[in-house]
């Protein structure tokens, strides 16, 4: 019998195919038109992997691996191959555990646990196989699996990480993927076969390696492995107090959960960020030459809270704390820098009045009295009604935005008068041993919780604005992070489990022919994993509180 032919519309260009063709042979016919490698499709505005077939009339637009969605896919679907790799040439009895960590420079940093020496012999043998396996194209196939039978797979494979995982999901299919005999639990779509993913580099690092991958912006071409040590020490820091309390992965923290502990992950957590805000403060009283206190961090990273914590802190260690947003310092409206599409430029060093800034003060360690200005963000100009300020022999200003560890806004004051620190939200919690969960998407779903409590705006605004954000802090606040003279992680274990039932409505509104739907459908995927905590048990002065709101600095 013969099959049906049914119309694609890619572009402007409209083609037949016979019914059962894959979206992959599609890509095939039009990849030549493409700089970069497709990866991925949206079918009549649905994301779709390359193995779903054509079964009717429809529209197509690929995506490459220079964008994000593809850009994640190319990066998943290495680490199943470098997974497989891993137990193909180790001995699999002798490995326990590959845990998939954090981002490290333009990579994944991991560790292997068990009865295994990591050498630069086992990471070449392993680079190796991963080359096999490109070059042999081997496929990567799907299955969907009741969860019943998930968990009880994931337990004979030793992986109780996805097991325990699967006990608290409420979906009943499971979508295993395989390469070859190895099969392993990814969130999120995968490329069709081994042949799509031939750009990576291993580099042994501290007490595991990283897999170095393409940036988005190149994705053919694998950028030199350069180590931010200072953060990697912070991010392994988080990892060892989550091991401590016994909660490595989101399938640990919900077992917490249900048991009735969740009151005591929060305070110990909470315990565990303020020890570290009280070392810092005695650090800094410990330098009487310190006058400005410089906090600088990416979006939604608490800058604010944290700023009036450490601000308690130095009291009770005899100074006097004045906190200020550089936000106060902005030009005049008219006078603020355009970006490229016309609109205001706020997060550019442009946007301060650096020279203002400098001036003032010079003019506090001179001793002289200084009115800070105050910005009035409604009519675009500094308003000068603030108490003046003469700073004492214990008085300390506690600046925090987003240029604060740029050497530029500061040039005029010696580096004896500075105490820097970079704060960022470094999510330490994994989905499961092989799936990590991007410390940006617990930034975002705290600025969506912040933004529709505090301006009214829709998630779908916030979704909307995230990219702009990005390239902001990937410009203006990352560069610099290794100026800091300290860092301070400021993710808590628990609190995705928080936001979430502030977050998920948000999302569900979301309209389906949105192009922020898909990164909203992912979210609400990503939240169906968590158990949620009731935001009573969350302390006054926690961080969490400046996103959902009850706090004690009334943010």
């Amino acid at each position: 019998m013969e099959k049906r032919m049914y119309r694609v519309q890619i572009g402007a260009e409209t083609r037949e195919y016979e019914e059962g063709t894959s979206y992959q042979k599609i890509a095939q016919d039009f990849q030549k038109e493409h700089k970069h490698d497709i990866v991925l499709v949206f079918a009549d505005n649905k994301l779709q992997e390359l193995h779903k077939t054509v079964h009717k009339d429809c529209t197509i637009r690929f995506v490459t691996t220079a964008e994000e969605i593809g850009h994640q896919t190319y990066k998943r679907s290495m680490c199943l191959m470098m997974v497989k790799a891993i137990y193909d040439v180790a001995d699999h009895a002798e490995v326990e555990k590959v845990r998939i960590h954090y981002s490290v420079s333009k990579g994944y940093y991991c560790t292997i646990e068990g009865n295994v020496k990591l050498d630069q012999g086992l990471l070449d043998r392993v680079d190796a196989r991963m080359r096999q396996m490109i070059e042999a194209d081997l496929p990567i196939n799907k299955r969907t699996v009741n969860t019943d039978e998930a968990i009880s797979l994931f337990g004979r494979h030793g992986m109780h990480d996805k097991e325990k995982l699967f006990m608290y999901r409420r979906v009943s299919k499971v979508n295993i993927y395989s390469m070859n005999e190895f099969e392993d639990y990814y969130y999120g779509y995968m490329v069709p076969s081994a042949g799509y993913l031939k750009y990576f580099k291993l580099y042994l690092y501290d007490e595991g390696f990283v897999i170095q991958m393409p940036a988005k912006s190149a994705p053919e071409e694998v950028p030199e492995f350069v180590p931010y040590n200072q953060l990697f020490s912070v991010l392994k820091e988080s990892t060892k107090w989550g091991d401590m309390l016994g909660i490595e992965t989101v399938g640990a923290l919900n077992e917490k959960i249900t048991k009735g502990e969740a009151r005591e992950v929060v305070l110990v957590q909470e315990a565990m960020q303020e020890k570290r805000i009280a070392e810092f403060a005695s650090t800094i009283a410990a330098r009487p030459g310190v006058k400005f206190v410089l906090i600088a961090g990416p979006s939604s990273s608490g800058k604010t809270t944290f700023s009036h914590r450490l601000s308690i802190q130095l009291r009770a260690n005899g100074m006097v704390p004045h906190p200020i947003a550089v936000d106060n310092y902005f030009v005049e409206r008219e006078e603020n820098p355009r970006d490229e599409n016309g609109n205001y430029d706020f997060e550019c060093l442009e946007a301060v009045d650096i020279g203002l800034f400098n001036r003032q003060m010079q003019e506090l360690l001179e001793g002289k009295e200084v009115v800070i200005p105050t910005f009035n963000f409604l009519t675009g100009s500094k308003e000068y009604n603030s108490k003046p300020k003469r700073l004492g022999a214990n008085d300390v200003l506690v600046f925090e935005g987003i240029h604060c560890l740029n050497p530029k806004l500061t040039a005029s004051l010696a580096d004896e008068n500075k105490f820097k620190i970079y704060i960022s939200a470094l999510t330490q919690l994994n989905v499961d041993e092989h799936n990590r969960i991007p410390t940006t998407d617990g930034r975002l779903l705290r600025r969506i919780v912040r933004d529709a409590r505090t301006r009214g705006s829709s998630a779908k605004r916030t979704i909307g604005m995230w990219p702009s954000v990005r390239r902001g802090e990937e410009k203006n606040i990352f560069p610099y992070q290794e100026e800091a003279d300290v860092m301070f992680n400021s993710a808590l274990i628990y609190e995705l489990a928080v936001l979430k039932p502030y977050v998920e409505s948000l999302l569900f509104g979301i309209e389906r022919d949105c192009p922020e739907y898909v990164e909203a459908k992912r979210l609400l995927k990503f939240l169906d994993y968590f158990v949620g905590i009731g935001s009573e048990n969350i302390p006054m002065n926690s961080l969490l509180r400046e996103f959902v709101g009850g706090g004690c600095f009334n943010l």
